[in-house]
């Protein structure tokens, strides 16, 4: 019997680490429901963890929202200033789903580690005190709130991790506990998922995590080299959080600090779209997973709904085929390698995990393998053209 063609997406994981676009690699492609490929590549299990980087975003920060919304603690509507009285946010009338759509005004990176590292040089210590931890929590969250703004509340679409550092903040107040418990709680427990934030205070000893990077703090992103200098560094431990500003944050953060296999990304998925399609209502119920993933009615030509995006036109990360017919597809990518799409119309999710900073963060060949994976699952299970 000649092999299915989706089988062929093991070589193409195969070939990413070859060439040297990421040392390791998950996938699993849902269908319906049904698990039709899951693979991986480089010296990883099926069970290893990944930093999922922005994925948080998603899985965690915008799942806890719409549960905490279903149990009417939190709302779209509830404004920035009950958690942030004073705030640049705060006076400007920032409501949580502003944050959530990332139309708060808010820019899209601040480097707050960079202060906390000059003033806290022990945090690079695996036994820096769990006060100093704390006293620096405080301190990123209180500079994050006093960001000023660089546009107009709802003028405009810009992504922005400032924005989910307060979000998370604020879940885990209406929520009343922290933000990994929550996540435990009410995402990975009734979805039956082994992600889960490493928190630097209670680091995981298992060791079954794909390496996240060398030195602490990782080296600037393409387009950040300009934004710190002479902040302490010294040799990473493995399986800490890539993102610095979640570290900081002990590990737990509403823009990053996941961690999980392409499983988790694949089965929380399958949950999106079931409780898109009202099937499913273990985090909220169907009309409020439409209204979250709905796109922005009032930011013109933005991709964003609720802590998800969709494909935007052109070089899409989904590739041409994800999303190109009502109604449409959402997801979300981070910055470690890592995506989830759901294609709303096919019932067809697929997450694909690497951990491609580990190697360094300049090497961008992940832009260019993301869509052409992607358009080879559509192609392999005969889905590019729909009736």
């Amino acid at each position: 019997m000649s092999q299915h063609p989706i089988a062929n997406l093991q070589a193409v994981l195969d070939d990413g680490v070859e060439l040297g676009i990421f040392p390791s690699a998950q996938a699993v492609v849902l269908h319906k429901g049904v698990q039709v490929f899951g693979g991986v590549a480089g010296n990883v299990k099926g069970d290893t963890r990944f930093d999922l980087a922005s994925l948080t975003k998603a899985m965690s920060t915008t799942a806890l929202f719409l549960r905490l919304w279903t149990e009417g603690k939190v709302g779209p509507d509830t404004l920035v200033s009950r958690y942030f009285p004073g705030s640049p946010v705060g006076d400007a009338g920032v409501t949580v789903a502003d944050l959530l759509y990332h139309r708060s005004g808010l820019p899209a990176f601040v480097p707050f580690f960079a202060d906390a590292l000059k003033a806290h040089p022990e945090l690079l210590d695996a036994g820096c005190p769990s006060s100093v931890r704390a006293q620096v929590h405080a301190d990123v969250l209180h500079a994050a709130a006093a960001t000023p703004l660089d546009a107009p509340v709802r003028t405009k679409s810009v992504y922005s991790d400032v924005g989910f550092i307060l979000l998370g903040d604020i879940l885990a107040r209406a929520g009343g506990a922290p933000l990994d418990v929550l996540f435990h709680r009410h995402v990975a427990e009734p979805l039956e998922l082994k992600a889960r934030f490493h928190r630097l205070s209670d680091f995981p000893s298992d060791g079954a995590t794909a390496p996240t990077g060398a030195m602490r703090p990782r080296e600037p992103a393409p387009g950040q080299e300009s934004l710190w200098k002479d902040v302490p560094s010294q040799p990473s431990r493995p399986a800490e959080v890539d993102d610095d500003n979640a570290w900081v944050l002990d590990g737990v953060a509403g823009h990053a600090g996941l961690f999980g296999t392409a499983v988790d990304v694949a089965r929380f998925g399958q949950a999106v779209l079931e409780g898109a399609a009202g099937t499913h209502a273990a985090i909220a119920p169907g009309p409020l997973w439409h209204r979250a993933l709905a796109t922005d009615p009032k930011v013109e030509g933005s991709t964003r709904s609720m802590g998800f995006d969709s494909p935007s036109k052109g070089h899409s990360s989904a590739g041409r085929f994800i999303g190109d017919t009502p109604p449409g597809a959402v997801g979300h990518l981070g910055f470690t390698g890592t995506s989830l799409w759901v294609d709303l119309r096919r019932s067809l999710v697929v997450a694909l995990i690497t951990n491609r900073v580990a190697q360094g963060r300049q090497d961008l060949r992940i832009r260019d393998f993301r869509p052409a994976f992607h358009e080879l699952v559509v192609e392999a299970l005969d889905l590019h053209v729909l009736p």
